[in-house]
């Protein structure tokens, strides 16, 4: 089969075997993968966990059908169901996912290159926003980063799952004028070193209950002053640096709960429970098609190497989506 795999020299597409489900597993024949900016780090050599180096397949999520099951998996996943999955090894013809992390494709007419973008987004936040962000009916929330596909997801779970307004970051202006399609009631610009402010300013001096960081380091202590007392801040990523300068006078002064979250030292049955959740208070809005994610550009699975080229560039808005067709 082709797969975009990471050599000495770059991501290129290479002929190598087609995967095997293990007992547990699910054979997909993969139509549509879609890009995230984790998958940077694994083409350019790095490790994360036990993937990384040279030889090894790019991407995260896919959409496509099944193809073979393992035989541990659950008779409600069928040969010939077309799935959406997060899993490694997603840029290619033939990937395998852990029957947990697969959900039917939703609706009679989402194509694959729409569910594709959905998987690693819907995980993410509802896992960020709800699960350790304690998300209540009535809060208010921050996402930063969140012109992301994954920020712009967070923004729609939070006002789904009942937030009271929803506020978005990004130092882009033609992507904070973007923001109120996907949720943002107030769009702010860290760019500005005074926009703790302008989030004060708009919770009456209060902050607000929940910050979803995709960002870190550099608004790492502008979230201190924009969370509210006993506040809570889940850092999700470190996209502005995974190092930097920490009020911990602010922390403890707000008395603030700083939550980290990652899938890299997760159990299987860790992240099974993460779909599970999600899919239970989400199911129904993702049939429905109501949560979803702009498409930015499609690319051949050929030319990998330049729809990353495009994602490391930050030139995007909403999610690169490569087809296998």
């Amino acid at each position: 089969m082709k797969a975009a795999v990471v050599t000495e020299t770059g991501v290129a597409v290479r002929d190598v075997p087609e995967p095997s489900p293990k007992p547990n597993e699910v054979l997909v024949r993969v139509r549509a993968a879609a890009l995230n900016r984790a998958d940077l780090a694994v083409a350019s050599g790095q490790r994360h966990g036990a993937i990384g180096g040279p030889g090894t397949i790019v991407g995260m999520e896919f959409a496509g059908e099944v193809v073979a099951k393992g035989a541990d998996v659950p008779g409600d996943i069928a040969v010939g169901q077309r799935v959406m999955a997060s899993g490694a090894g997603g840029y290619a013809e033939y990937a395998v996912a852990d029957w947990g992390r697969v959900a039917p494709v939703p609706g009679g007419n989402t194509s694959d290159t729409v569910a594709a973008t959905l998987p690693v987004a819907l995980q993410t936040m509802h896992d960020a926003l709800v699960t350790n962000g304690r998300l209540v009916a009535g809060e208010t929330v921050l996402i930063q980063g969140a012109s992301s596909g994954v920020g712009l997801m967070g923004m729609q779970i939070a006002k789904f799952m009942g937030a009271a307004r929803v506020f978005g970051s990004s130092s882009d202006a033609g992507r904070r004028a973007r923001l109120a399609e996907f949720g943002a009631d107030l769009a702010i610009d860290t760019s500005d070193p005074a926009w703790p402010d302008a989030v004060l300013a708009a919770t009456d001096g209060k902050g607000v209950d929940l910050i979803v960081d995709q960002v870190s380091a550099s608004v790492a202590n502008g979230n201190l002053r924009a969370a509210k007392i006993l506040g809570r801040i889940v850092n999700v990523g470190r996209l502005g640096g995974a190092k930097g300068e920490f009020d911990f006078d602010l922390h403890a002064l707000r008395r603030i709960s700083y939550i980290g979250v990652t899938f890299r030292t997760r159990s299987l049955d860790e992240v099974r429970e993460i779909t599970r959740r999600m899919r239970a208070d989400l199911g129904a809005a993702i049939e429905a098609g109501t949560l979803r994610l702009p498409i930015d550009r499609t690319y051949p699975l050929a030319d990998a190497a330049e729809a990353l080229a495009r994602m490391k560039a930050n030139r995007h808005f909403g999610k690169i989506v490569l087809l296998t067709d």
